[in-house]
């Protein structure tokens, strides 16, 4: 229902834009009011924020074109004649007949530049997401293209002259929960550049010819405000193979901007890095593939970058585990992506709130706080200890509890539990279009 609405009010205005270009201001203003009455029930049942700021937008400029023509009708202004080329001309009226001098044609395309770009400018990363490289484990030939490409050319430009230059376009690519977008917010932190950071939503727009729009602006933006990042979010969403069965004209046109963009006649990329993460890399456009000048493998982490995330995961949680530990659990946790060591990890955290949940004896044990005071608090212990209590976890104040520490076992329990979340049969499609495309990561 919504959509159909949504239908009807843009052939509404599209009608009203015709038949006002073509001189009918009386038909028009009709028209126009009957588009801005459904444009303002779409507006009032849409649920998407962004989507709802976009119609209150388009609102106002049909009311306001609305109230200009009623002026003019009750200023008695003649009708502008109907255009002499035909029907093909009621697109775009002569300049003899658009009843307003250039200027007033120039503000309003930049109206609508500086509405596309207060959009866009949202995307604008202003807070550093505060992950290092020190933070993301293995990966170590992205790291090394990525600090190629953004910190050394900032901290060293006279290592980047003559036909040395900075790439231009990175794909990071592999399967889900490998480290892709944890890898780009730790180049928003490192990098001394502006970082745009978006997704298909953000530059694909209902209104006919405003999607390849945005994607102008976002480069232009992007230049203004050298040395700048543009990372696009699963970007075969965006950028697909183009003649694909279903594919409408407005992802056509996109696409072709986006190769415009990217490197373009006439268009220069210097201190433009274009970031792209994707799960699919077979599903990008051939194009789109080629202007991405390295395309890197994020694989599953080795046994020595699991034994680094576990503790990166595990942080300052009180545990009892040794390196030995850590080194034979990252062993047993073959095939697990970045993801999955983080949600192992995660439960294993819960074993010791389990452990008290399920005590039936607890213990006094002594700790000393801030400023060496030394409180007693309670926690639990088993059925042969000489000092136990029967007690239950609800019957211990809250601030009297001392959470056990996280043992060994207690990640043996949850690799009980958690299994890899990527299948052989996906590892094996990765590798085989890094064996005809990429370079291993």
């Amino acid at each position: 229902m919504a959509e159909d609405r949504m239908a009807q009010a843009v052939g509404l205005e599209k009608k009203a834009r015709e038949l006002e270009a073509a001189g009918s201001l009386e038909d028009a203003f009709r028209e126009y009011k009957n588009a801005c009455q459904v444009f303002s029930y779409v507006h009032k049942w849409e649920n998407n924020p962004r989507v709802k700021e976009m119609l209150k937008e388009r609102l106002e400029e049909l009311i306001t074109k609305a109230e200009n023509i009623k002026k003019q009708l009750d200023g008695g202004a003649p009708p502008r004649p109907p255009p002499s080329g035909g029907a093909a001309e009621l697109q775009r009226p002569p300049a003899a007949a658009q009843g307003g001098s250039a200027a007033d044609s120039g503000s309003a395309e930049d109206a609508e530049q500086a509405r596309l770009r207060k959009g866009l400018e949202g995307a604008i990363m202003t807070e550093k997401p505060n992950i290092r490289w020190d933070d993301v484990a293995g990966l170590k030939a992205a790291k090394e293209a990525l600090q190629e490409t953004v910190i050394l050319p900032t901290k060293f430009p006279q290592l980047f002259t003559g036909k040395r230059q900075p790439w231009h376009g990175i794909l990071l690519y592999g399967p889900p929960g490998t480290g892709k977008s944890y890898l780009a917010k730790a180049t928003a932190t490192e990098a001394d550049a502006t970082f745009f950071s978006l997704s298909s939503s953000d530059l694909v727009s209902k209104w006919m010819g405003e999607s390849e729009k945005l994607v102008k602006n976002l480069f232009e933006l992007a230049r203004e405000n050298k040395p700048a990042i543009i990372f696009i979010d699963e970007v075969d969403s965006l950028c697909g193979a183009r003649g694909e069965s279903g594919e409408s004209d407005a992802a056509r046109r996109i696409k072709t901007e986006f190769l415009a963009q990217m490197d373009g006649v006439g268009r220069s990329s210097a201190g433009i890095l274009v970031l792209g993460a994707t799960n699919c890399p077979w599903d990008l456009d051939s194009g789109i593939r080629r202007r991405f000048e390295k395309r890197i493998f994020i694989t599953l982490p080795e046994p020595e970058a699991r034994t680094v995330m576990l503790k990166l995961h595990l942080g300052d949680t009180p545990n009892s585990l040794q390196e030995a530990d850590f080194r034979a659990i990252a062993d047993r946790a073959v095939n697990f992506s970045g993801a999955d060591m983080s949600i192992l990890v995660r439960d294993a955290i819960y074993e010791p709130i389990r452990r008290c949940r399920r005590a039936k004896f607890f213990r006094r044990v002594s700790k000393a706080g801030e400023g060496g005071a030394v409180s007693q608090f309670w926690t639990p212990c088993s059925p042969g200890d000489p000092n136990r209590v029967e007690k239950t976890l609800m019957e211990i104040p809250g601030d009297e509890l001392l959470e056990p520490d996280v043992l060994a076992a207690d990640f043996e329990a949850a690799l009980e539990k958690c299994r890899p979340s990527v299948s052989l049969g996906d590892l094996k499609q990765h590798e085989e279009f890094t064996q005809n495309y990429g370079m291993d990561g």
